[in-house]
């Protein structure tokens, strides 16, 4: 069983680093597959892996310089034979302007296959065994990884520590971190913080530079999934269904009749459903009310500004960040959510995948000032559309929406005529000045 697991890793760009972190992780996982699992065979002790390169990373500004970031990433987490990802996957280069063209998803993928088939890293062994500085750097990561592990083991396991927040809050501090480092340029981001001064781009300038999706696609999906419900046998899909919900009531192995369900012809969406009304829906922690304050004084106008307009509302500036839709990137929220909270306003912050009906309801019965939509998915234009009409229906014309995600000038604009009070995209990193611009807009609208 031990040799059948498989994790997902993420790897960013301070390249000895992750390398580093690689090979100590696959010491670190043959060390308790041995210990702790009592696996002999060493081979059932390797560490599997596949990685995600870092998308957080990639900028607005000067996006051809995504190329290079993900270049250095890959070599991170392939360079060293002892800890080599089984499996890479690559982010697009203008990723942070829109969804990626076909051509653009084949240009990442060409880079994986120079690496394998034109270079000659795969007839070396591991080329960092011996060295001093990259074994000394394993250790130290190995011996803080081994204090996490202990402190993990006595909130009762990684479960409990997941329960908790405990894990989230750590993560989402991490990317405060280092989001403040880049606002104060501690931290550089080419072409973001230094080096700015650039020469107009033919890439991210051409016309067609990201993939739109049409909007009748959608409807042509939900045609061809009607047509597909209506060709099955209906007696069969009913059957499949009861079958799975009596499984999952009795807590018995729900695989068989998930297998069957899907003989039958369930979606899987029909599938989750039956689930959901047996288990209900989990809500994972957020990780933002319990993650350490920023107080820092770069935050002052800020915090003054939010003191001010509150006086003049009566009551705290009340703010909602949502996440609608299927977009499971929760970073920006979370940051926002967390800086606005520092700043002094009260946050509203439920986490991902909600409903434009749950997030407009939440709107409605916490009484809030402004509402935060963030959208990395692409379908920004039709969610915050239903999220504005959703609004409008419930008499809450008065409160603000601002958007933030991966958006294309032409649909910012198209979002700003639908309502919309603020656009904000990567380009925005400065998130003091984001929260200055949303109390304005709320004392605005007062």
């Amino acid at each position: 069983m031990v040799g059948r697991v498989s994790f997902f890793v993420n790897a960013g760009l301070r390249f000895v680093t992750e390398l580093c972190k690689m090979r100590a992780f696959a010491e670190l996982w043959d060390e308790i597959a041995a210990s702790r699992y009592a696996v002999t065979n060493p081979k059932q002790r390797l560490f599997r892996y596949g990685v995600q390169v870092n998308s957080l990373g990639l900028t607005e500004q000067q996006p051809e310089n995504n190329v290079y970031r993900i270049l250095i990433e890959m070599l991170a987490v392939t360079l060293s034979k002892r800890a080599r990802a089984r499996a890479v996957q690559l982010p697009a280069w203008n990723e942070a302007l829109g969804l990626p063209r076909p051509w653009d998803q084949q240009w990442s993928l060409r880079m994986q296959q120079i690496l394998a088939y034109e270079t000659d890293l795969l007839e070396f062994g591991d080329i960092f065994d011996g060295s001093v500085e990259i074994a000394a750097k394993v250790d130290q990561l190995k011996q803080e990884v081994r204090g996490e592990l202990a402190r993990i083991d006595t909130m009762g396991g990684a479960v409990a520590a997941v329960e908790s927040s405990y894990m989230k809050q750590r993560l989402v501090e991490s990317n405060a971190r280092r989001l403040d480092a880049i606002e104060r340029g501690e931290r550089v981001v080419v072409g973001v913080n230094r080096f700015v001064e650039t020469e107009p781009s033919p890439l991210g300038a051409a016309a067609g530079a990201i993939l739109t999706v049409p909007p009748a696609v959608e409807a042509e999906q939900v045609a061809r999934i009607n047509a597909w419900r209506a060709a099955r046998d209906a007696n069969a899909v009913a059957g499949a269904i009861a079958e799975l919900k009596a499984a999952a009531r009795e807590d018995r192995n729900i695989m068989p009749a998930s297998i069957a369900a899907a003989h039958a012809g369930l979606t899987t969406g029909e599938w989750g459903a039956a689930l959901r009304e047996v288990f209900g829906e989990y809500r994972a922690p957020t990780g933002v009310g319990r993650a350490a304050r920023n107080d820092s004084t770069d935050l002052d106008d800020v915090r003054a500004d939010v003191e001010r307009v509150s006086k003049k509302l009566g009551r705290r500036v009340k703010f909602l960040v949502g996440k609608p839709g299927l977009d499971g990137h929760s970073n920006g929220a979370e940051q926002i959510a967390v800086r606005a909270r520092d700043a002094g306003m009260e946050v509203v912050y439920e986490g991902i995948r909600l409903t434009p009906a749950e997030i407009v309801n939440a709107a409605l019965e916490e009484g809030v000032h402004v509402v935060g939509l963030s959208i990395l998915s692409g379908s920004h234009v039709p969610l915050v559309k239903d999220v504005i009409e959703r609004m409008h229906e419930a008499g809450l014309d008065d409160v603000p929406v601002v958007v933030g995600g991966i958006i294309p000038s032409e649909d910012a604009n198209m979002l700003k005529a639908a309502g919309v009070a603020a656009v904000y995209t990567p380009k925005d990193y400065e998130l003091n000045r984001i929260m200055a611009d949303i109390v304005r807009i709320v004392d605005t609208a007062a």
